[in-house]
């Protein structure tokens, strides 16, 4: 597991295994979000799998796959809400960390300039540039 710091608030990274949910407690962490969908790949532990485990840990689990489809408003909108509503830092996971870090930068549209947003995440490793639009000005 290779965590990618986007603030103080969020991290990010690519697929997790039950066993790691104690080491993201052991961090600090208090709610993992998945964005992931179930069965992209053969060696891929089912999201139930995470769920449990977290669960067991005393972590918030959400599940806001991100799949073929894309992205849509209500993903955006839950991730905001998680990301609000959480008591402490966040863990998201997908395959690679690009489709959690989207779903966080397009959550934080209108809440900072758009160069905050894209600069956070390039500092993680990811490039968001091509959001700039969907995240307003600045």
């Amino acid at each position: 597991m290779e965590l990618k710091r986007i603030n103080d608030h969020v991290s990010v990274s690519g697929q997790i295994q039950p066993e790691d949910v104690k080491t993201l407690k052991d961090l600090g962490f208090t709610a993992i979000v998945n964005n992931r969908p179930d069965g992209e790949a053969p060696d891929q532990p089912a999201g139930a799998e995470i769920e449990a485990a977290a669960k067991a840990s005393g972590l918030a689990y959400h599940a806001i796959p991100l799949g073929r489809d894309g992205v849509n408003p209500d993903m955006v909108a839950q991730t905001k809400a998680v990301l609000e509503g959480s008591d402490g830092k966040v863990f998201c996971f997908c395959r690679s960390g690009t489709r959690s870090t989207t779903l966080w930068a397009l959550s934080q549209a209108g809440d900072a300039p758009a160069s905050q947003i894209i600069a956070q995440a390039a500092e993680a490793g990811y490039d968001m540039s091509h959001l700039a639009g969907y995240l307003g000005q600045n």
